[in-house]
């Protein structure tokens, strides 16, 4: 069958349509805080991030957890086994960042699709070297040692990856606590929480309902500079 994968859907919209019935997908909720799939699991399905935010961490030997990255919806992750090749275990630790639905499908059948239609793996090495850009970003964060930085640096991250232009500035899309942004830089909720009220006494920030306004990310980046 010829299936032509159209660049403006999701990709989990896209594996719907070649899926049909041989393998209904799963749908799955987490709620926030909830481990997705822990480092050392079989990697046994690849995920589609339907509503909400997912976070990727390692787990280091001391204990110490690293963010990665932070997936926005429509993304896709997962995948090591399909990039490598070879049947591996997880490597990251994927996490709920906010309350989350996701689509899973086999590891064997998403190979399969993307043997049989090329256009799809463009398509998902799309999603995948967006993916490394951030994990990218995430690393220059987490490399500042003044948690100011970390936190300017992060939210800038967020207002690229999850931002919607208002009149105010740009609004990070999504429901953030401090004890959730603290784990995402390395931070105590305590600091988050402080160094929050700073930006917004500096009027570079403003939030309502947990979401965050960056009034003007350019200026809040020279900031930091």
């Amino acid at each position: 069958m010829e299936l032509s994968v159209p660049q403006d859907k999701p990709l989990a919209a896209v594996f719907r349509r070649i899926g049909g019935g041989a393998y209904p997908p799963v749908v799955e909720a987490f709620d926030r805080g909830k481990t997705i799939f822990f480092p050392g699991d079989p990697a046994e399905r690849v995920y589609f991030l339907l509503k909400g935010a997912v976070k990727l961490s390692r787990v280091y030997e001391a204990g110490e957890e690293i963010t990665v990255a932070l997936l926005r919806e429509n993304s896709v992750f997962g995948v090591l086994s399909l990039i490598t090749g070879q049947r591996s275990d997880r490597f990251y630790h994927a996490v709920a960042f906010t309350p989350v639905e996701l689509l899973s499908s086999p590891i064997e059948q998403v190979e399969q699709a993307l043997k049989n239609h090329p256009d799809l793996s463009i398509l998902m090495l799309q999603g995948l070297s967006s993916r490394i850009l951030q994990t990218e970003m995430m690393i220059e964060t987490l490399a500042h040692r003044d948690m100011g930085s970390r936190l300017v640096s992060f939210l800038l991250i967020l207002c690229r990856d999850f931002g919607v232009p208002t009149p105010e500035g740009i609004r990070i899309d999504l429901k953030l606590s401090h004890q959730a942004i603290a784990e995402a830089i390395g931070s105590t909720r305590v600091t988050v929480t402080r160094l929050l009220g700073d930006l917004r006494q500096e009027e570079m920030i403003s939030i309502h309902k947990k979401k965050i306004t960056v009034h003007n990310p350019v200026a809040l980046s020279q900031q930091f500079a």
